[in-house]
Parts: C-alpha cells; sequence; structure tokens
C-alpha cells in the first residue's frame, strides 16, 4: 500500500503518475531501474479508480524531460505487465471557474510598467530567470498586448493549484491577441492545462491554411503535449487536411518522419491512421505510391552506398530499371517533396550519383507538365535532414516577412523533405553552380583573387542590361543570406556549400550545423566570420571599385532587412522552443534558444541594431581565415602538391591587420607549388595597407627579377640568388622554395629604395605607377561621384534628455592632393565650456564613401535649444571637412545628409 501525502484536490487535472520498477543488480549490488511505466491520474475527468493493468517499457528508454498520455501505450502489451489497484471512490474533477483576485494590488509606477516591457522583450518563458517570473505574476493585471505577451504572464504563475488555475483563466478569457501567432507560445511544453492549449487553437483557427503550412512541423510536435486524441489541435489539424490536399500531404510525412521518436511512436501511430481514415481512398492511393518510391530509392541508394566504387555507375543503371518498372505501374505519382509536382518516369541517363561521404542520388523526373522540364533531385541516405528542414522553414518565414513589408530579398529557398530515418530527398536549383567550382575555373589561387565572381558573371552575360540584372540579383540574395545565416548561426560555411544562378542569385545549402555550433580545430572555431561576405562579394557589387556607394547601399540593405526580422523574434523563438523536443542533434537546449535571442538583440532599438549588424559585416569582410578556408578548399580539390601547407585559418598573425603605412610590400612568402609542365609557385604577398594577396611566379621569372634589379642597381648589395644547378636524387622543388623564400626575405627587409621599386610592387602586385594612374582616374570618373560635394548622413534622434547621433555614411571625400582619406568623425556639443563633450569615431579604411552607422550619445542633455553639433572630419590629423548643425531647427529621427564645408567655423 502506497500513500501519497498529497491532498486529491490540490492535484491539477493533468497530473501524471509514473512508476519505475527497480531491481538489485546480484554483480554489482548496485539498484537499477528495470522497467518504467506512467498514466494520468485523471483519465477522462475522472480520477483512476479500480483495478488498472499498465505496460512497463524497459529501463533504456525512460523518458527524462517531458512525461505527457503520449508517451503512455497501456494499450501494447510488453512483456511485463504491472497491476495497481487505485481506490474505489469514483471522484470526477470539477474545473476551477475563472475568477480574479487582485486584493491589495497597487498600480504599478511608470517605472515598473518599462520594466515589464523589457522583460517582454524576453520573448521565452524559458530566458526568463525565477526572479523576472516573480515581478511578472506580481503586475499580472498590469500586463496587456501592448506590454507583454500571454505566454509569458501564465507561464510566470507559481504553480499549478485550484487558486492560481482560477486566476491564469481569469487573464485568459480578458486577453486580446493582437495576432493569433501570439497564441503559438500556449502550446510549447510549458503549459499541459487542456483549457489553456484549447484558447490557444482556437486563436490559430483564423489562420489560413497557406499560413498554416508554414507552421505545420511546429503544431505536429506540439501534439505530443497534447492530453488526448480527440483535442481540439488534433481536431484542427484533420479537418485542415479535409481542405487542402497541401496540408494532408505534408501533415501525412510530418507524421510519418515522426514515428521515428522513441517515445511517441504509437502516439503518431494512431493520428496518421486518423488522417489516412480521414483522407479517403483516392488521397491514400497517392500515399501509397509514394511510399513504394521512396522505398525503391532507398533500396538504390543503399545498393549504390555499399558497392566498390568501379561498380557503383553498373549497378545504379541496373537499378534505374526498377524505377522505370514503378513507373510503368502507376504511370503517374506525386513527388513527396511537393505535392503539385507530378511525375510519370526518369530519365535513366541524365541520373547519376554524387562522390561524397554518402553517395546521394541524383534523380531526373519526367514532369507530367511537359513543357515545365525535368525535375532533378536528391535522394540521401545516411543523413538526418530534419535540421536542414527547420533552417529552410525558419528562412522561408523571414523571406515571407520581408515580402509582406515589401522586400524582394531574391531568395531561393529549395525543398528539404525527410522521408524516414536518416533518409529525404532535396530539391536541385537549376543552372546553379557552387562557389568552388567557380573557383577552381580561376585556377590555382580562384578563392583569393577579387575578381573571379565578376569574371564568371561577365563571362555569362556578355549583354551589359543582363550583367546589371544579375548584379542587382546577387546584391539582394547576398544580403538576405548574411542576415538569416548570422541569426541561425549557421556553421560550418565555405565554397562547396555556397552556390551561385547564373541569374545572379546566391543561396546556401547544407544545414548540419546550426545554432553556433562549429567545427573545432582543437580549441579554435573553424567558422571566424558572423556570416560569408567576402571582398570579392563587395568587389562584384561596386564593380571593381567604379560604384563604391554600392556598398553602402549594401549596409543599407542589411539593416533594414535585419530591423525587419527582429520585430518578429516572438515568433522565431516560439518555433524553435517549440522543437526543442524534436530530437534535433544542435536544437536541444535554453542555450541553444538563448544563441538565436543574442543574435536578434530584441532589447536594442533599430539605431543600436543597425550600428551593431554593420560591425558584424565588416567583421566579415576583414575576416582572411574564410578566404584560406576557401583556399583549402581548392587545394584539395585540385590535389596540388605543396613544400609547405597554406597557412591554417588560425594562424594569420595579428599585425597584419594593424599596419596602416603607405602601400608597400611588408613580406612575401611562397606557400607551396604546382607540378604543371613547369613548376609555378603559390606566392602569399603582405601589403602594409592591411591587404594579403596572391600571385603566381615560376622560377624564369624570378630569374628575370632578380637580372632586371641588377641592371637597375648596379651598385646596390642584392641578396644573392639561388642557382638553378642541384646535386642528384635531391627534391629541386622542395630545396628551391626554401632558397627562394630567403631571397624574399633579405630583399624586402633590405633597403626601402629596393623593396619599394616600381619593379618589385609590379612584380608581386600585378601593378605598376601607370596602371595605378588609370585605375584612380576611372575611380573618379564613377557615376556615382561626378559632380557631388562631400557629405554627411546623420539620424539625430532626442528623447528623455539623450542625444543620440548616428553617423551613418559619407560620400566623395578627398586629400587636398586628391587622394582617398582614412576618415573619422570628431563630434562636439556646442556650447562647451567644459571642453568634454568631444566623440570620436573608429577610424575607416582608406576610400572616398565610408560607411559607419556609429552611435554617439549625449546623456543629460535638458534642452535643445541654443546647442550646435559640430563635425569635423579629419585623416591622420589632416583636416577634410566640417560642418556646425543648429539643434534647435533640425528635424529629428530622420535620414539627412549634411554638406561638408572646407574649413572649421
Amino acid at each position: 500500500r502506497v500513500n501519497f501525502p498529497l491532498r486529491i484536490k490540490a492535484l491539477p487535472r493533468e497530473t501524471m503518475l509514473t512508476i519505475k520498477l527497480l531491481g538489485v543488480n546480484s554483480a554489482s549490488k548496485n539498484t537499477e531501474v528495470l522497467a518504467w511505466t506512467c498514466c494520468p491520474l485523471y483519465a477522462k475527468e475522472r480520477l483512476l479508480h479500480g483495478a488498472v493493468l499498465l505496460s512497463l517499457a524497459p529501463c533504456s528508454t525512460v523518458p527524462t524531460a517531458v512525461i505527457t498520455p503520449g508517451i503512455c501505450s497501456t494499450g501494447t502489451p510488453t512483456s511485463a505487465t504491472l497491476q495497481i489497484d487505485f481506490p474505489e471512490a469514483d471522484l470526477e474533477f470539477i474545473k476551477p471557474e475563472p475568477e480574479e483576485r487582485r486584493g491589495d494590488l497597487v498600480e504599478p509606477t511608470q517605472e515598473c510598467l518599462k520594466h515589464i516591457a523589457r522583460l517582454s522583450q524576453r520573448h521565452s518563458l524559458l530566458l526568463l530567470s525565477e526572479q523576472q517570473r516573480r515581478v511578472l505574476w506580481f503586475y499580472r493585471y498590469s500586463c496587456n498586448n501592448q506590454n507583454c505577451s500571454l505566454p509569458l504572464v501564465l507561464g510566470s504563475a507559481p504553480s499549478w493549484d485550484r487558486t492560481t488555475v482560477s486566476e491564469m483563466y481569469a487573464l485568459l478569457r480578458a486577453w486580446r491577441f493582437s495576432h493569433p501567432l501570439q497564441a503559438l507560445g500556449l502550446l510549447t511544453f510549458s503549459f499541459p492545462d487542456q483549457d489553456i492549449r484549447r484558447a490557444a487553437v482556437q486563436q490559430i483557427e483564423n489562420v489560413s491554411n497557406d499560413e498554416l503550412l508554414v507552421y505545420l512541423p511546429q503544431l505536429v510536435q506540439a501534439l505530443k503535449f497534447e492530453w488526448s486524441l480527440e483535442s481540439p489541435l488534433v481536431k484542427l489539424l484533420l479537418s485542415r487536411s479535409l481542405q487542402s490536399i497541401q496540408v494532408a500531404h505534408q501533415l501525412y510525412w510530418l507524421l510519418k518522419n515522426a514515428q521515428n521518436e522513441v517515445h511517441f511512436r504509437m502516439w503518431y501511430k494512431k493520428l496518421l491512421a486518423a488522417l489516412q481514415f480521414c483522407a479517403g481512398q483516392t488521397l491514400n492511393n497517392e500515399f501509397s505510391k509514394e511510399e513504394k518510391l521512396i522505398r525503391i530509392l532507398e533500396d538504390i541508394a543503399t545498393k549504390v552506398k555499399g558497392t566498390s566504387d568501379p561498380k557503383k555507375k553498373e549497378v545504379l543503371k541496373v537499378e534505374l530499371s526498377r524505377l522505370q518498372q514503378f513507373f510503368q505501374e502507376v504511370k503517374l505519382c506525386r513527388l513527396p517533396l511537393n505535392p503539385a509536382l507530378v511525375v510519370q518516369g526518369i530519365e535513366a541517363d541524365s541520373c547519376s550519383y554524387f562522390t561524397s561521404n554518402a553517395f546521394p542520388l541524383k534523380i531526373s523526373f519526367i514532369n507530367a507538365n511537359a513543357p515545365s522540364g525535368n525535375i532533378n533531385v536528391i535522394f540521401k541516405i545516411g543523413d538526418d535532414l530534419r535540421q536542414d528542414m527547420l533552417v529552410l522553414q525558419i528562412i522561408h518565414l523571414m523571406d515571407n516577412i520581408w515580402l509582406q513589408e515589401g522586400l524582394d530579398m531574391q531568395m531561393i529557398i529549395y525543398r528539404c523533405l525527410s522521408t524516414g530515418k536518416g533518409q529525404g530527398l532535396v530539391q536541385m536549383v537549376p543552372d546553379a553552380t557552387t562557389l568552388a567550382k567557380i573557383h577552381r575555373e580561376s585556377g590555382l589561387i580562384g578563392p583569393l583573387k577579387e575578381n573571379t565572381i565578376k569574371k564568371w558573371f561577365h563571362h555569362h552575360h556578355p549583354l551589359e542590361s543582363s550583367y546589371q540584372e544579375a548584379i542587382r540579383n546577387f546584391f539582394y540574395s547576398c544580403a538576405g543570406w548574411c542576415v538569416v545565416t548570422f541569426i541561425l548561426g549557421v556553421c560550418d560555411r565555405h565554397s562547396d556549400n555556397i552556390m551561385l544562378t547564373k541569374a545572379g542569385h546566391m543561396f546556401h545549402i547544407d544545414f548540419g550545423r546550426f545554432l553556433g555550433h562549429a567545427q573545432m580545430f582543437g580549441s579554435i572555431r573553424r567558422d571566424r566570420a558572423p556570416f560569408i561576405f567576402t571582398s570579392e562579394m563587395e568587389y562584384f557589387i561596386t564593380e571593381g571599385g567604379k560604384n563604391p556607394q554600392r556598398f553602402q547601399e549594401f549596409v543599407e540593405l542589411c539593416c533594414r532587412a535585419y530591423n525587419i526580422v527582429r520585430k518578429h523574434s516572438q515568433l522565431l523563438l516560439n518555433l524553435l522552443e517549440m522543437m526543442l523536443h524534436a530530437g534535433l542533434p544542435e536544437l536541444k537546449s535554453i542555450q541553444d534558444l538563448k544563441y538565436v535571442y543574442d543574435n536578434l538583440r530584441p532589447q536594442d532599438s533599430d539605431l543600436q541594431a543597425t550600428s551593431y549588424f554593420t560591425r558584424k559585416i565588416k567583421e566579415s569582410l576583414e575576416c582572411f581565415p574564410v578566404k584560406l578556408n576557401n583556399l583549402i578548399h581548392t587545394l584539395v580539390q585540385m590535389s596540388v602538391g605543396s613544400s609547405a601547407k597554406p597557412a591554417a585559418p588560425e594562424s594569420v598573425p595579428q599585425e597584419w591587420l594593424m599596419l596602416h603605412t603607405e602601400r608597400s610590400i611588408s613580406r612575401a612568402t611562397i606557400l607551396g607549388f604546382s607540378r604543371k609542365p613547369d613548376p609555378v609557385y603559390l606566392i602569399q604577398v603582405v601589403q602594409t595597407c592591411n591587404v594579403v594577396t596572391f600571385v603566381e611566379k615560376s622560377f624564369q621569372q624570378f630569374s628575370n627579377l632578380h637580372s632586371h634589379l641588377q641592371k637597375q642597381f648596379p651598385s646596390h648589395a642584392l641578396p644573392e640568388f639561388p642557382h638553378s644547378w642541384h646535386l642528384p636524387f635531391t627534391d629541386l622543388e622542395h630545396k628551391r622554395v626554401k632558397d627562394l623564400n630567403l631571397y624574399l626575405k633579405q630583399l624586402l627587409s633590405g633597403s626601402r629604395k629596393l623593396a619599394n621599386n616600381e619593379l618589385v610592387l609590379s612584380f608581386f602586385l600585378n601593378w605598376s605607377k601607370n596602371t595605378l594612374a588609370e585605375q584612380s582616374s576611372s575611380l573618379t570618373l564613377g557615376p556615382q561621384s561626378a559632380g557631388h560635394k562631400p557629405g554627411v548622413q546623420l539620424v539625430i534622434s532626442y528623447e528623455n534628455s539623450c542625444l543620440t547621433i548616428m553617423l551613418k555614411h559619407m560620400r566623395n571625400l578627398h586629400l587636398p592632393d586628391g587622394s582617398a582619406p582614412s576618415a573619422h568623425a570628431e563630434f562636439y556639443l556646442l556650447p562647451d565650456p567644459g571642453e568634454v563633450s568631444r566623440r570620436k569615431t573608429r577610424t575607416a579604411p582608406k576610400g572616398s564613401d565610408p560607411t559607419y552607422n556609429e552611435l554617439i550619445v549625449y546623456d543629460r542633455v535638458p534642452e535643445l535649444q541654443g546647442r550646435v553639433l559640430k563635425l569635423v572630419v579629419k585623416s591622420k590629423g589632416t583636416f577634410v571637412g566640417a560642418v556646425n548643425i543648429p539643434l534647435s531647427s533640425v528635424q529629428l529621427d530622420e535620414e539627412k545628409w549634411y554638406p561638408l564645408g572646407n574649413s572649421v567655423i
């Protein structure tokens, strides 16, 4: 007999009883769990009574996080069964009535209301501390949809006793949702109460079928926490599947895939049976055809993967006949990826496999709607595609958010479907090429050349109009992917999983690592940049520097897209929280949720977020390890014989990035060589102006340079040049690399006259004074710069005695000699008798159109009347321009360009 020291009346309706069967291990004498079971205490609103039989599950599968009726398969006999005799009393659960208990609650001060609003910015109950929850519950009657969200308020309740639940019901009844999706947070595992979940479903019923489709994966996960198979959420999903074939189709494959979750297998099997019962004969026939197609693909993929390399093609050719036979039998079949796509066969000659570890298949299906062309898909085994599905779903949602705001980021988001444990389908995007392949077409140092992408697009777009359209598509899609990969912390980024279409769209593939779970080299992260935006991408966008203001426009676009997504932080965090128990390898803890929260920064103003994201763009642009990572990928692919491996990303000396002297060469090092008919050496050239470049030179070219230097500098002592003869049976090239590196070190560290000579500069940098003059003249003729005076763009805000100035961009800056400055701005708030108002921004890299997006803040400014903002632009102590702005007449919170004068007033 077991007595619990609990009053039955105090237990909530959703109480679960968990029982573990323990045994003593005769060998170790330790007590171990042998089996376990669980059941709801109130089955169908009545307390369990009389004899109850429960099937015991073996101990290896004890769930730790969530105990719900969904994991109880009491109806399925197992090897052990437990009988429990409950008291015979037949007690019915009486639901508490909604009742407010305001008592002596005082009205909160303005400061308290601001604190509540700040807490609501956390957006997820899991990100609130116990103290913060106590504050929210204390001020529960002061919370509304303007300053807080209902899931945060109800989730902060101290317990589930009758008194508290009746207050929760009162708050629920009085609450007004401003959008149905605000109720999603009430369907997480934090809310087992059936009435609260029913209220959430009533809100979600207002969402259209197309919108519901976007959130279906989360709603299928939420089914785990339902109390019965007749719950409002189950009914909603089944009724919508009767209204929409798209909903029915996606729900079928989500439920099918969810059966791989050990604890909930029976729960999801019953739900799938309910869907099939509702769907009718015709749709079920479609489902069975699709299932058979997947089984055949799985079988083919397994055989190809398990066959030795020489026989793979032969095995694939034989096995494809099974697919052809399948289509002869069924005539037509819908693709599980998208029921709108109907296929009638395969084009065997276009089918193949990829040589990556999993050997995925490429299947070319014949489209039943002939004019649309073949539909190419990838079938993978051995990869868990559920994480890819989630990442692509969230990216698709962000794209929808942008489109609703009138912003088309030209995003290509391919479809992906997990069809079982470690298998699935991926849509192939036509006319798309990996960035790695584009790099390889440019030779050994393709990843390090600035103009690789630009040349590739020029090749595919000889017409200027289509070339400009490609730049536009790249401009928008690159910005979009910068934002989404940053927010979701997508890792393992390199040139093999970034793709470009000939039309200019950039997109990412393979999302096996996200939420900042980067691959590590020892204690160093492989992914060092916040996201992938390299100097070759900037070079393409600005057309090689001809349109520098396009970079400013790119930064503006990224920041605008980032701020639009941030307004929907609550929805994004709710969707991720609902997937915490989906068994995804990299989304399972509160820390994973906090990672996205930290990247969204919902507590920041738009100006603060703009400044933050601009810094991330600059970090990415200056992250040289990204280029080295791409180089390593290219070297591996091209199997280059090398005497010294290229420097790993973590070994770039910091001092390279901190030199700001005039343009000259700091050092040159040979990294390796390729065995062409004549060996060619790969040389890493470090300039003293924060630029690292790479060139290829032959031994004969080195010899010619030395000869020219001897003629031009007959009186100088030149370093000894390595002789070309060598001893037999020695490795000539490896010895030459060592000797040439010594020669380069002595040449560049000796006389500055020698090191900065035009012969040396043109040899290593492939430019001369003449070509440099041509470049600078072409830059000043750029359409953006002609006829424009120097200017600075500011946004000035003033609130609660706080003056905030956002320095956004400058344009058309030049030093007295006509060269571009390395500009910084100095701000003064006048009058300034104590001379304490000076504020200084960072120094931008050398350029005529620098971007800053930097915030300058002055606290305790009681009024703007009579105050003047003085802004002075300098470059290494040299005056560039200045402007005085009377603050009393300024238009606040508006972007405005101010002309820069040529003297300080």
